[in-house]
Order: C-alpha cells, then structure tokens, then sequence
C-alpha cells in the first residue's frame, strides 16, 4: 500500500475510477491508497515464486497471477492487489469484466518495511475472511525466511517458518512445493538454521 490518493469513495465509485487508470489502487475501508514501486529484490522473488507455480501447476486446472490481480474480500468490502495469488478451482469474478477475483487459494506478500506492519495485521485480518483461501505466505526480502499461514479447523491458522536454503514449503492440497533456495535464487540473503512449528493461533492472530 502506498500514499492516499483519496477517501469517502464507495466500492463501486472506486471500481469505475479505478478502471480508468494506468496505476494500480487498492481500496481500504473508504479509502484509496496509490500502490508504490517495488525493490529488485521484491521483484526477484515475485519472478521467481511465478517461475516456480507456472513449471509446477502446468497443465493442470490452477491459475497463477503476479501483481495485477486485484483481488475483493466481499465480507469486508476491500479491493488489493496482493503480490502472488494462486488457486486451483474455477476462478469467480466480480462481474464480467474478469479483473477481480473473489476466490484466491493461495497468496503470498513479499514484505518492505512499508508494508509489513499492513501485511502481518490488518490485511491478513481481511484476508482470513475469505472461504476459500487455504494458504498465506509473507517473505522476507532482507533474509531467507518465509512465513507460512494455513487454515485448520474452526478457522484457526498455523504458522510455520522456514530459514534455511534447503527448507521446501509444503502445498500439498495444490501438489506442489517451494524450496527457499528458489526462492531466493540472485539474491545473497543471510540465511537462518531450521525451521519449525512456530504457533497455532486463532482468526486474531497476528497482530
């Protein structure tokens, strides 16, 4: 999320304005935020998480999208554009217009120090009100190490995090995996031992 560009704007006003211009907004509560440019390093890893789902989800009934899939939490009325958004089901827009998707299955955010604060807490207090997302990813740009969110029972979210080069990241619900070294693959990070089973939290958390 970037500057604000404006406020008091409803969705379907934010909608039509924003399908006029040539940058990407993201509407939050009223409010609608001008994304910001993003790091070689952010842009290493989105390149590289894309190259990984294309060569993994091929030929299969899966979609991968980079960047420019806007994406709507209907229950909390926020239109984002998350940074890697996957699934493998029959994608469901908004309208036929086919640029806002309302079931993402996975989504990943790279995180800068302007946005990791939104990513861990409030953005992910929204995105967790969407049905059909199983998985959410946060990815360091600054070490190797990648937070892994997924649902279980009673929507309640468990963290794991890996930090080591060799460590893969289990989807085994998409049948593919995600080794950090790929991840990472250009970028000289420092690297951490092991990973583990961080915490089992509840839809409050994080904060």
């Amino acid at each position: 999320m970037g500057a604000q560009a404006q406020s008091g704007s409803t969705p379907r006003d934010y909608l039509a304005w924003e399908r006029r211009q040539e940058t990407r907004h993201e509407y939050i509560r009223g409010e609608i935020f001008e994304m910001t440019g993003a790091s070689r390093e952010h842009n290493l890893i989105c390149g590289n998480l894309f190259a990984m789902f294309h060569g993994q989800l091929r030929g299969r009934p899966c979609e991968v999208y980079v960047n420019d899939m806007r994406v709507k939490v209907t229950e909390t009325g926020i239109y984002v554009y998350p940074d890697i958004v996957a699934l493998c089901e029959p994608p469901r827009f908004e309208d036929n217009k086919v640029d806002t998707l309302l079931n993402p299955g996975l989504i990943v955010e790279v995180l800068s120090q302007s946005t990791e604060s939104d990513d861990r807490g409030a953005k992910f207090a929204h995105y967790r009100n969407l049905p059909s997302l199983a998985h959410y990813l946060l990815v360091s740009q600054t070490e190797c190490r990648v937070e892994h969110f997924t649902r279980q029972s009673g929507n309640r979210w468990l963290l794991t995090e890996y930090q080591a080069p060799d460590d893969s990241i289990p989807l085994t619900d998409m049948d593919c995996s995600l080794r950090l070294a790929d991840i990472y693959e250009r970028l000289s990070l420092s690297a951490q031992p092991t990973p583990g089973e961080v915490a089992e939290g509840t839809t409050d958390q994080p904060r």
